[in-house]
């Protein structure tokens, strides 16, 4: 009695840590706190699961527990450029653990005669949500890792094929509520939603994996609800709503970022690549600088914004971007960061790089308070941005990315673009900022070629 008492208060304060968690998490600021409100709540979690007196024999709990830390602590040492594929990877152990309970509790209640139609109806969401996610969450990682091609993989009726696959499976569960015992139909479940997961994850390109991942979040989320409801686990229950709910938020802002809605998202082959025989556009000139060039106009400049992209995460180039924020807030120019809601390949992907560089928070605007200072800005660097700096996106109402809120990086009075070469981003298309006429291009690796400006930033203030 005394140690089920100690657990429900365990898992109470577990519950109460994950929604300060996920509040701190809204701020830089306190998202430490928020990470270390994390951890505690999972400590109490698993100390109120632990001493639960039905658990008899911890030797599997302990195999578990290392096997948990043979694999956690390499994917903690992931570069940050890895992290969406991190996360992606977490979502599916969550599902396949969502799904192996399910399938567990189905398999000993039906021994015990004890499955009545509505625990059938859980464990069938259960296992539907878990195994899609598990393998959809793989596919995520594959084409975010580019492992798997990064375009949308497409054919003819694929969107019946899908939804015939998740119908016949939904079917199927349909039938075991009817008739419990009708074991037969319970593998067919579980093979269609693993083969519903990769065939919903493959005809989505790799520039709506953030949002995907998103989605995925929250599948798993709900996963873990019905798991809650089959364990008896208020916790999980509370822990599932929290990250399906959050996870769908963020699906929602995303989309909204990105000026598209969630069947354009799942159905709509974003990203790919331009069809045989299209009217090619007429290259135009690209006018280069050299580094000295750059720090020259940097340093004239009373107004200079940086716009931050995935290259600069590829690059690492974020203590370098310091070095040049230093540099210039030193002789009095004033130096904001655009962000862009969506940039790189998670949410919050630049701020997180920016806050490991220790840029102060209060340089960082976001894109809607940026774009109507942007003609007022002297210089404008943008380092390995790409799609989310696209004037396309305002201009050509054929392009597929046509509507997306972008940085308006291109009404700046001088744009600098770093980048390794002319190739497209993640929507596959051309960028016309770069052969803006008001535009100059350094190409180069983002470190390198940042570390350039400022040795000659440096140099210049030594005279």
């Amino acid at each position: 009695m005394i140690q089920e008492g100690i657990t429900q208060i365990s898992y109470l304060l577990g519950a109460a840590l994950f929604i300060f968690s996920l509040r701190w998490l809204n701020r830089p600021e306190t998202a430490r706190k928020g990470v270390l409100a994390g951890v505690l709540g999972m400590a109490a979690a698993i100390f109120g699961t632990v001493i639960t007196p039905e658990i008899v024999n911890y030797h599997w709990i302990a195999l578990a527990a290392v096997a948990g830390i043979l694999v956690g602590v390499p994917l903690s040492r992931v570069p940050l450029t890895a992290v969406p594929q991190r996360t992606a990877i977490s979502h599916a152990f969550g599902g396949l653990a969502a799904g192996l309970v399910g399938t567990a509790k189905y398999i000993i209640w039906l021994e015990e005669d004890a499955l009545t139609p509505v625990r059938v109806a859980v464990i069938s969401l259960e296992i539907i949500l878990g195994y899609l996610t598990f393998t959809g969450s793989l596919m995520a990682a594959g084409k975010l890792q580019e492992v798997i091609p990064t375009r949308p993989i497409t054919y003819r009726g694929q969107n019946i094929v899908n939804f015939a696959l998740l119908g016949i499976a939904i079917a199927a569960a349909i039938g075991l509520i009817i008739d419990p015992t009708a074991w037969h139909l319970f593998p067919i479940i579980i093979v269609l939603a693993l083969v519903f997961g990769v065939m919903l994850i493959v005809p989505i390109g790799g520039a709506d994996m953030p949002t995907v991942i998103a989605l995925l979040n929250s599948y798993a989320g709900l996963a873990a609800v019905a798991m809650g409801f089959l364990l008896d686990n208020n916790l999980l229950i509370v822990a599932g709503a929290l990250d399906g709910a959050s996870g769908f938020i963020l699906a929602v802002i995303m989309c909204k970022a990105m000026n598209r809605s969630f069947s354009n998202v799942m159905f709509g082959a974003f990203g790919q690549a331009p069809k045989a025989g299209a009217v090619a556009t007429e290259a135009k000139p690209v006018k280069s600088a050299q580094a000295f060039e750059v720090a020259d106009f940097l340093g004239q400049g009373s107004r200079v914004v940086i716009v931050p992209g995935y290259g600069m995460a590829v690059a690492q180039a974020q203590h370098r971007v310091r070095e040049i924020y230093d540099q210039l807030t030193a002789r009095g120019v004033e130096v904001l960061f655009a962000i862009h809601p969506v940039a790189g390949r998670m949410p919050g992907h630049m701020n997180v790089l920016l806050a490991e560089a220790e840029i102060p928070y209060d340089a960082l605007v976001e894109m809607d308070d940026i774009n109507p200072e942007m003609s007022q800005m002297d210089v404008c660097l943008v380092v390995g941005a790409n799609d989310v700096v696209n004037p396309a996106a305002r201009t050509v109402e054929s392009s597929p990315i046509y509507g997306m809120p972008i940085i308006e990086a291109d009404k700046a009075k001088l744009v600098v673009a770093i980048k390794r070469s002319m190739n497209t981003g993640f929507a596959g298309i051309d960028n016309a900022l770069y052969t803006a006429d008001n535009t100059l291009m350094v190409f180069g690796d983002a470190k390198k070629v940042l570390d350039d400006i400022a040795s000659a930033m440096r140099g210049s203030s030594g005279h």
